[in-house]
């Protein structure tokens, strides 16, 4: 094996070129990006770099020196443009191509789009943020679509700098799918009591020259526009290749999608074998964990490949607020809070699916309590045993 190419200088890229030198691989590694920064850390954009805590240097994931010490063939600035399995060829946008005898494909997502939204910011790159920021401030308006956990972090920011800011979700709370109603409600509480004027329940059609506008014909006015409904896998490229794209790039418990390719990332959806289910998690440490086993798997024979079964782990900073999730908490059938109180922005819920317990979250709670849970989880534990006198 003399060349591996890598697609994508994201979180989940580096961890995988960093991973392959480390195992020893010393042969040709190319790593391809369609940003002109370095690998960068994201998590910071929506809350350090767009509130001006952090200049745009201090998100490199890497110094160039250490860089320099993988001795990678570094293509920063043009992106793939498509895939010939057959010749192990990955072709660039700039009409080159790379040949590969491995490839990992990291190439992450991009930011979902409303009609007439090419004049509203999303929030995705290093250079998103930096747009942002020099828009918002005291007496400036902010339309903020979507609540998920970007939307609600850059509401918290642009509310802390000044900005008026309303909040616009079509969920009767943020985040309901994911966090259930009750604590949905709690964190719609956080934002209210703060000063952002959250509306759930409302559907934006587009983006208007003035604002946003309402499927019932509204008009919400603001100076600044944020659309921050969601992501899609940046799978594009890919098309005609023969691989499976279905919510990503469809992969094994090996993180393998064919023969001599992998994925790891926000791009990769998994079979995890430890929740018997396939997933995709957009959130950093479950990129920069499927990164090197990806890179492990792929210098790996094939059997000694270890199935990648992590705990997904997130967490999002607002105003004040610490959340931390362990788990998987989409399609779960029960929430109980069993540390703390809601109505107090400190608290710990557990959630179950048929009859174990699933995921756990927290506000305002230390990390050594949220971490026990995820032993809880990871062993499968019977929901009635992690969380007595429940239903």
């Amino acid at each position: 094996m003399k060349r591996i190419v890598v697609v994508g200088a994201s979180a989940a890229g580096l961890a995988a070129a960093e991973t392959l030198r480390r195992e020893g691989y010393d042969g040709t590694l190319t790593l391809v990006g369609d940003e002109p920064h370095p690998p960068y850390d994201r998590p910071p954009l929506s809350k350090q770099v767009l509130s001006g805590q952090w200049d745009a240097d201090r998100t490199a994931l890497r110094t160039p020196e250490d860089l320099a010490a993988l001795d990678l063939d570094l293509r920063l600035g043009v992106a793939a443009g498509g895939l010939d399995p057959a010749g192990r060829l990955v072709r660039l946008a700039d009409g080159s191509t790379v040949p590969y005898d491995r490839l990992l494909i990291a190439t992450g997502v991009r930011p979902r789009r409303l009609p007439g939204d090419r004049v509203a910011h999303v929030l995705r790159t290093l250079d998103d943020a930096l747009a942002l920021r020099d828009r918002i401030g005291p007496g400036r308006r902010l339309v903020v679509v979507g609540a998920g956990f970007l939307g609600a972090e850059a509401a918290a920011v642009a509310s802390k700098l000044g900005a008026q800011v309303t909040l616009l979700e079509p969920a009767p709370v943020p985040l309901a799918r994911a966090v259930g109603l009750e604590v949905g409600q709690a964190l719609a509480q956080a934002h209210r009591e703060r000063g952002v004027e959250l509306r759930c329940g409302v559907t934006v059609t587009e983006v208007t020259e003035d604002g946003v506008r309402l499927a019932d014909g509204e008009v919400v006015e603001g100076d600044e526009i944020l659309v921050a409904i969601g992501s899609l896998p940046n799978t594009g490229w890919l098309a005609g290749s023969g691989l499976v794209v279905d919510d990503g790039v469809a992969c094994d418990e090996y993180c393998r999608a064919a023969p001599h390719v992998y994925a790891a990332g926000d791009v990769a959806r998994w079979y995890n074998p430890l929740f018997g289910t396939s997933m995709r998690i957009e959130h950093r440490t479950n990129a920069a964990e499927q990164g090197m086993a990806a890179a492990r798997n792929l210098l790996a024979a094939p059997g000694a490949r270890k199935p990648f079964t992590p705990v997904p782990y997130f967490w999002s900073d607002q105003y004040d607020m610490k959340i931390q999730a362990y788990g998987y908490l989409r399609g779960h059938d029960e929430v109980a809070v069993v540390e703390g109180n809601l109505a107090e922005d400190r608290f710990l819920a557990a959630y179950r699916s048929g009859d174990r317990i699933t995921a756990a979250l927290a506000v305002g709670m230390p990390a050594k309590v949220v971490r026990q849970w995820r032993q809880v989880i990871a062993v499968r534990a019977a929901w009635h045993d992690a969380v007595p006198n429940q239903s």
